[in-house]
């Protein structure tokens, strides 16, 4: 038995007015982490509306964010405040992803890596990186000058 007769009553929280934006990064799913999310505000990774933002800078209604992760930037409007983590399709109403989509294939800009330390070029290399570049590039000499 309980002390008091009385129904329990629900609290009404307040409806939120502003979160921090490290936090609202997270909830949404575009950082994996917390720690990950305040870290990408330190380092300068995350702007809003054009500002560089600290994480503790809060978010209102309407406000832009953009995030630069691993697979580019992120333009995000937001739509609604949330603090706790959601499932992705609860979190994708809770922005208008503004993200340009990425280029396609063909215009993508390939890089030739080679591994760190594995030193000079062989001559079969060499001949790979030629032919890759195309036949006007002669090892940086082009005839035509």
């Amino acid at each position: 038995m309980s002390k008091s007769s009385a129904p329990a009553q629900k609290v009404q929280a307040a409806p939120l007015t502003s979160v921090r934006v490290d936090s609202w990064i997270w909830a949404v799913r575009v950082l994996k982490t917390r720690s990950a999310a305040t870290t990408s505000s330190k380092a300068g990774h995350v702007t809003v509306n054009d500002e560089r933002a600290k994480a503790a800078q809060s978010v209102r209604i309407g406000d832009e964010v953009r995030v630069r992760t691993g697979e580019g930037e992120r333009i995000l409007v937001v739509r609604r405040l949330i603090v706790k983590r959601v499932s992705a399709a609860v979190a994708a109403e809770c922005y208008d992803d503004l993200t340009p989509p990425p280029p396609p294939k063909e215009e993508r800009v390939l890089t030739a890596v080679r591994d760190r330390g594995a030193g000079r070029p062989t001559k079969k290399d060499r001949r790979e990186i030629d032919k890759w570049h195309g036949e006007t590039w002669q090892g940086g000499i082009d005839p035509r000058d």
